[in-house]
């Protein structure tokens, strides 16, 4: 890359592109350097969009250009997703470029680097070496619920798959620690740290610094667009939520969304799935559940996103899968593998028969592939027999499975009976199947299926176009397709709104309740404001489905809003404008209720002081950050009953062993003795330390003067896993910001 200056070509040494929020290329091309600056989920799919990767062709091999050095980012999570999932980036640099590959010209005996701080190096080595593997020993596998017998076959299949040997990820990657001091990255190249996730690089007499950090508002992107869908709620139906695979830029990942009984159900969590859910009108908290297939990151990188709720989601999986999964959440966060429970309920399937949740039958088939894998059939009944629907991701091609059979007097590859089942198990017909096709050593063949009897095949998991013969097998959708394997004939969206005015007031008489249920129900498309700030509303909402923004531009903030929110309440109540702007994200149902029929029903059951008394409170919470979005009235309630507001005179010294999470409504307060490592003020907070260990070592927390704070016990606010992920953020930012040098 070049520029003019006064007339002459100079030539840039260093060059630098900012791909996406979060995402930098910087390159040196004397140095034969090409750095990905931070690595979210898709990464790599952001380079292919921008064209910093492309097809190359050397000596008839055709192999792909990219990165071959990481700089991670100084923190594990930014507003509330993973931001280093290397994952891909490393698969990229090693197959695709063939920096791993036997004979490839790119294969010159230099390894790709990982950069960055040394608490996320080692736990980006774990995670890799989990990505890869999974389970790494019978020992784990029997652990997990499998028998010897079949443990000793899992591992030599996944030993097949890794071309013979399980290796360390220091096998293949090197390392570099970056602190404060310049170190030397390759080739003159140095990198130093100069602030908290900002770095400089220089090269000869250039210079360039690269900032991480997110902005306040700011969130990783996806390279697609997806519109928005208005999604009917079916008694038994699939909504075709992805079709693509981990380098698909046009399409999200595979996975599919269940709706039963009114519930809803995910298959998989892929990258972007807050922006998937937006598109089809769903909200978070409106999840009953996953069922999760394994743990590569195309199908694991969005379960950040289903923890941004306010109870935890229940998790579907063999208990193979989940310990699996679990193994590589937690060496991700360095995290203890207990703690997997605190953001999701955990419910274990077995293999091979039919499970019943609330009525859907399911049945988890293990699929071979390198990190431990169930792929699902769902069924339920109806007239003439059951209805159903196979999931099938990631599976394996037959000649691939042919090619791992124990040859006679061998004790390598898999049985001849595995085998059998194996291809027994893909080709059971269904209403509606959805296999990978991706092809390659880990992915399915769709020919394969060519004489599968289900009555519909759907092909994913790949980001090419369909050729003739496979278009001969299966069918393609669109994002956002449905079918329905069940009609509806209820109304689903006015039982979701009797339960939540019944969890809203649960003294309020039954038919009272009903009559406000005798209101209209509204269906109204994105971008449309229900509510304008300064407007006093004839009708309130009880958001039924999809998101709401609450926005107050004045005062910066903006809170995002579920099913089972009141909108504008004591605008309402009160006959007074509207103090906040209303405005849909998405397809949303809402039922539209009349003010006076309100103020009548608060009247008739004496709730007007409650909610007056409440009101303070719930508003200094609704503006902080830890509770801007997806905490129900229900949840506010239970935290504003148990929070005690006292006055700390300047000086006061917080016991952080007394297990309290500290809000500060008005003053400041300082972190630490010698210097001031950290300044916390109005709307911030502290003590959340006490959720993540119990043998406390913090900097001395004082206030630096008189000041009015919350106190809320740690019990009440841990077990909301929004809450207690938003605390392990920031916990892990300040243990950075904390830690000596």
């Amino acid at each position: 890359m070049d520029f003019v200056d006064e007339g002459r070509v100079v030539i840039k040494k260093i060059n630098k592109i900012c791909v996406s929020s979060g995402i930098f290329w910087l390159e040196v091309p004397a140095a034969d350097l090409r750095v990905l600056c931070g690595c979210p989920a898709d990464s790599v799919k952001h380079l292919i969009h921008s064209g910093l990767i492309v097809s190359e062709e050397d000596h008839g091999i055709t192999y792909e250009t990219g990165p071959n050095a990481i700089l991670l980012s100084d923190t594990m999570l930014q507003q509330g997703s993973f931001a280093n999932m290397s994952e891909f980036p490393v698969l990229q640099m090693l197959y695709n470029q063939g920096m791993l590959l036997p004979n490839h010209p790119n294969n010159t005996g230099v390894k790709p680097v990982l950069m960055g701080a040394k608490e996320q190096l080692e736990a980006q080595m774990k995670y890799i070496y989990r990505g890869n593997y999974g389970l790494v020993s019978t020992e784990e596998l029997i652990e997990a619920g499998v028998n010897k017998q079949d443990a000793d076959e899992m591992i030599r299949m996944k030993e097949a798959f890794a071309f013979g040997s399980i290796h360390e990820s220091e096998e293949i990657l090197d390392t570099s620690v970056i602190d404060n001091e310049r170190m030397e990255v390759r080739n003159g190249v140095g990198v130093r740290r100069i602030g908290f996730n900002v770095f400089e690089f220089d090269y000869e007499d250039e210079i360039v610094t690269i900032n991480l950090n997110l902005m306040p508002n700011e969130t990783y992107r996806s390279t697609f667009s997806l519109g928005f869908h208005p999604i009917k709620r079916e008694y038994f139906s699939v909504i075709h939520s992805g079709e693509g695979d981990g380098w698909d830029v046009h399409r999200p990942s595979m996975s599919s969304i269940i709706m039963f009984h009114g519930k809803i159900y995910l298959i998989d969590a892929g990258p972007n799935l807050p922006e998937m859910l937006t598109a089809l009108g769903i909200g978070i908290n409106e999840i009953e559940g996953i069922f999760h297939t394994h743990s590569h990151d195309d199908h694991f990188a969005g379960l950040p996103a289903l923890i941004r709720t306010d109870r935890r989601i229940k998790y579907f999986a063999t208990k193979l899968v989940r310990t699996s999964v679990t193994k590589k959440l937690c060496a991700l966060l360095s995290m203890d593998e207990s703690r997997f429970s605190d953001y999701f309920e955990v419910v274990d399937l077995d293999f091979d028969r039919w499970n019943d949740v609330d009525g859907l039958e399911v049945k988890p088939v293990f699929s071979p592939h390198p990190v431990e894998t169930n792929i699902f059939i769902f069924r339920a009944l109806w007239e003439g027999g059951y209805r159903s629907y196979g999931h099938f991701a990631d599976i394996s091609s037959f000649q691939v499975l042919q090619s791992m059979l124990s040859k006679e007097d061998s004790d390598e590859g898999i049985s001849q009976a595995f085998y059998d089942k194996v291809r027994e198990d893909y080709l059971t017909p269904v209403d509606v199947k959805k296999i990978d096709i991706g092809g390659g050593m880990i992915h399915g063949n769709a020919s394969d299926f060519k004489d599968d009897k289900s009555k519909k095949i759907i092909l994913a998991h790949t980001a090419l176009a369909l050729t003739d013969e496979q278009k001969e097998i299966g069918s393609d959708l669109p994002f956002g397709a449905v079918d329905t394997l069940i009609p509806t004939y209820q109304n689903f969206g006015m039982q979701r709104a009797y339960n939540f005015l019944c969890d809203d007031f649960p003294s309020a008489p039954k038919h009272q309740l009903r009559t406000l249920l005798n209101n209209e129900t509204v269906s109204i498309e994105p971008g449309t404001i229900m509510i304008k700030e300064g407007v006093v509303n004839d009708h309130l909402y009880l958001l039924l489905s999809g998101s709401v923004e609450m926005i107050d531009s004045k005062h910066h903030a903006k809170i995002k809003l579920y099913a089972g929110s009141l909108l504008g309440e004591l605008s309402a109540l009160q006959r007074c404008p509207a103090s906040h702007t209303y405005r849909t994200e998405s397809f949303v149902q809402a039922l539209s209720i009349s003010s006076q029929l309100y103020a009548d029903f608060v009247r008739l059951n004496a709730l007007y002081d409650d909610i007056e008394r409440l009101g303070e409170s719930w508003q200094f919470l609704e503006n902080l950050p830890l509770f801007d979005e997806a905490i129900s009235h229900i949840t506010l309630n239970h935290i504003v009953d148990q929070i005690k507001l006292d006055v700390y005179p300047a000086g006061h010294v917080f016991d952080m062993q007394d297990k309290q999470l500290y809000l500060v409504k008005r003053g400041t307060v300082k972190v630490g003795t010698e210097s001031v490592l950290e300044t916390i003020e109005t709307g911030d907070f502290f003590g959340e330390v006490s959720i993540f260990f119990n043998d406390i070592r913090y900097p001395e927390i004082r206030t630096a003067e008189q000041s009015e704070i919350y106190r809320v016990p740690i019990e009440v606010v841990k077990n909301i896993p929004i809450v207690n992920w938003k605390l392990f953020e920031r916990h892990e930012k300040r243990e950075q910001l904390y830690s000596p040098g």
